[in-house]
């Protein structure tokens, strides 16, 4: 791709464009959304963004459960060679409470007998690396312009203060929230039909695991670039 003294050409494409646009040479951040267990589609995306050096990977969180390949999403984020940043989603607290036994019988209800099958049966065969992986997840990511979190953050709460359960599992007192938010929160966990574009709140599950599609926002420039999600 041709690239232009102080510009960068940057593909925007979903599955019916491949606009391509021009955009500062400034670093950029790709924040994708929640994955949950449907390897191809993550694979179809990540074809589609071109992180260079200095740029950031973001990703939401729920990279397992519902969908059918959760170990072999977990192998491929390990192995990408991007500068990422990997965000806790509620289903990966729920899958390390249920190790710990503390899930109070609600994950594999809830998208957890996929991910058991993945691991063949038996959350035994959970490689350590998967399971530091898990482990090592930041609760939220923070930078001078956005603030980027799985579910959302609880109104009026330091954020050295909110709590994680928040953090991971909080709909409705959030998006009914009438104030505004410091600076904008990039949030996934509640399944959209389209994008969620607001001035201090940015939704971007887009539903891959129930047909619908999976999502990478750009920053700073706002731009989508989406793939169909998992057609099971």
């Amino acid at each position: 791709m041709e690239q232009h003294k102080g510009h960068r050409m940057v593909p925007n494409r979903t599955e019916e464009s491949s606009r391509v646009i021009s955009i500062s040479d400034e670093p950029v951040t790709y924040v994708i959304g929640d994955i949950h267990g449907c390897l191809r589609p993550l694979q179809r995306l990540l074809e589609k963004i071109t992180p260079q050096a200095g740029d950031e990977v973001i990703f939401i969180g729920d990279y397992i459960d519902r969908g059918p390949e959760s170990r072999e999403v977990v192998d491929a984020l390990l192995k990408l060679p991007y500068r990422c940043v990997f965000l806790m989603g509620n289903h990966e607290k729920m899958l390390l409470d249920y190790l710990a036994g503390d899930d109070g019988g609600i994950y594999l209800p809830n998208g957890g007998l996929a991910t058991l099958q993945s691991y063949g049966g038996d959350f035994a065969n959970i490689p350590p690396g998967h399971l530091s992986f898990f482990r090592a997840l930041r609760p939220m990511y923070e930078t001078p312009e956005y603030l980027f979190v799985h579910a959302g953050v609880r109104p009026m709460v330091p954020l050295d203060k909110q709590e994680l359960d928040d953090l991971v599992w909080i709909r409705q007192e959030f998006f009914q929230f009438v104030g505004r938010f410091p600076k904008p929160v990039v949030f996934g966990h509640t399944p959209l039909r389209q994008v969620l574009l607001t001035p201090d709140r940015i939704g971007i599950d887009t539903g891959c695991v129930y047909g619908g599609k999976l999502t990478c926002l750009m920053l700073p420039s706002r731009e989508v670039i989406q793939v169909a999600g998992w057609r099971g």
